[in-house]
């Protein structure tokens, strides 16, 4: 029966554009209504297990909208993808909406969850220690935008601006990326280990904290967070200890508050994948010039044809690539557009305050489109 109730689901699946033809490691929705206007989720898969996790959530008190860029492996970004909008609703409910302090209590909840996961799954799978997540979170409520992150994932605004008495739309960075390659943060990250002369190192072509990760903040690497963890003896006979006097990276979120104005039209929150290949101003110039519908996919498109380009290769041939082997070309990219309707009076503006739903994309694009693995409804709602 539920063998016949997906075959029965997938041409409804195509109308609806849920699947990308061509790439059977993309996915994405060309779009949906959200509280204050539209948005559109695309992602594709180029690690042999997808580490790339997002969802947007509506509800009374707002939109939330999150992008989750594991390493190591993907259970910190799925654990994340679980539970950190869940701890949101919760104490934004119990406050009566959003504040910094909140989010920051949001993020430092999930922290701890997750800790506690790893010490009881230590014994069974010490490199759990190991995995973490970048985490970008946007909130949406009475015109008020709040971006917290982690990570060097990105969000970045799409604002108009009259130039000579032309109308023009700028890009607007609304995130720090929190990676050592920025000599800002390497610097922050040196400043607080004055003692550790080799804190952060030059190695692989690119500046690590500790010779192994590149951003600073993160839910999870818990084996940079916690000295003890060196002096456990199932870690340091199966995992990859590394001796610490004190945290060389944290879980404390930067945290940006802006008031929406008119000239405000959209927001891209995206993992490095995407940033990787695309500038701020292109990815905002794609969305301004193209229709809503399928413009996140449209936004993946144009960073793989970016790759294409640089392996001297074509576009097609790139989607013919397999998981695992993909990511020798490029990241798993996420993509959520949102597009800001809240001033304007828009008639895509139809979800009703009272409305509450996740969408949340499939956990693993190969499994999801061969029918294996993700068996979940895209759309839930959240009681």
């Amino acid at each position: 029966m539920a063998m016949m109730l997906r075959s029965l689901a997938r041409p409804l699946e195509r109308c609806l554009g849920l699947r990308a033809g061509g790439d059977g490691l993309m996915w994405h929705t060309d779009l949906k209504p959200h509280a204050s206007g539209d948005y559109s989720i695309a992602v594709v898969q180029a690690n042999k297990n997808l580490e790339d996790q997002s969802q947007v959530f509506t509800s009374p008190l707002g939109t939330y909208v999150g992008v989750y860029d594991g390493h190591g492996g993907p259970e910190a970004s799925r654990f994340v993808n679980k539970h950190l909008f869940p701890f949101l609703h919760k104490f934004a409910t119990e406050q009566g909406g959003l504040s910094a302090d909140l989010i920051k209590k949001a993020f430092s909840a999930t922290e701890e969850e997750f800790l506690h996961l790893v010490k009881q799954s230590l014994p069974v799978r010490p490199q759990i220690a190991s995995v973490g997540s970048c985490c970008l979170v946007g909130a949406i409520s009475n015109d008020v935008l709040y971006v917290a992150n982690l990570g060097d994932s990105r969000a970045v605004l799409g604002k108009r601006v009259s130039e000579d008495k032309k109308n023009k739309v700028v890009a607007e960075r609304l995130s720090t990326d929190h990676n050592v390659g920025v000599e800002e943060v390497r610097k922050e990250v040196e400043a607080l280990h004055p003692d550790d002369s080799h804190v952060v190192v030059y190695t692989r072509g690119v500046w690590r904290i500790k010779g192994i990760i590149q951003v600073s903040r993160s839910i999870g690497d818990v084996y940079l967070k916690k000295p003890d963890f060196y002096r456990d003896p199932i870690f340091q006979r199966f995992g990859n200890p590394v001796p610490l006097k004190r945290p060389v990276i944290t879980a404390e979120p930067s945290i940006l508050i802006r008031k929406l104005k008119p000239q405000d039209l959209f927001l891209i929150f995206a993992s490095d994948g995407l940033w990787e290949q695309l500038s701020d101003e292109t990815a905002v110039d794609i969305v301004f010039r193209n229709p809503r519908a399928g413009i996140a996919k449209r936004l993946v498109s144009a960073a793989l044809r970016e790759v294409a380009k640089k392996r001297e290769m074509r576009y097609g041939d790139i989607k013919k690539i397999e998981k695992g082997i993909r990511r020798h070309f490029h990241d798993d990219i996420t993509v959520i557009v949102i597009y800001l309707d809240q001033h304007r009076g828009s008639s895509h503006n139809i979800v009703k305050h009272n409305a509450m739903g996740c969408m949340t994309a499939p956990v693993d694009i190969y499994s999801y489109n061969a029918d294996e693995g993700y068996e979940g409804d895209l759309l839930q709602t959240v009681s």
